[in-house]
């Protein structure tokens, strides 16, 4: 079992940054692919970005060059940096953990956390 934590998100002005963090439970944590998906009022659950020691790392095209995943083992935890942030980026962000470590489709993915709302206002 796997428990995931987020945090860090919050209010901000477009062109501004926020790093979410995400808190893991678990001794193997390591072997995890994490990812990070957003879901905007309205929408589907959509992939931001993943991790793994496997695949590296990998963006969705409308991230790509503004958001940087990033991974600490020996906290367990992953992290979303976020900059250049856009009011289309508003959306509630999920870490996930999967053990498919290609996957970009949320049902590939185990466990889930609760989320953390990111409001970016124009």
């Amino acid at each position: 079992q796997v428990q995931l934590v987020e945090s860090g998100g919050g209010l901000v002005q477009a062109g501004g940054s926020l790093r979410l963090s995400c808190a893991a439970s678990g001794r193997t944590f390591s072997s995890y692919a994490m990812g990070w998906f957003r879901r905007a009022p309205g929408k589907e659950r959509d992939f931001v970005a993943r991790i793994s020691w496997v695949a590296g790392s990998y963006y969705a095209d409308s991230v790509k060059g503004r958001f940087t995943i990033s991974r600490d083992n020996a906290k367990n935890t992953v992290y979303l940096q976020m900059n250049s942030l856009k009011p289309e980026d508003t959306a509630v962000y999920y870490c996930a953990a999967a053990s498919v470590h290609w996957s970009t489709h949320p049902d590939e993915y185990d466990y889930w956390g609760q989320g953390t709302q990111v409001t970016v206002s124009s």
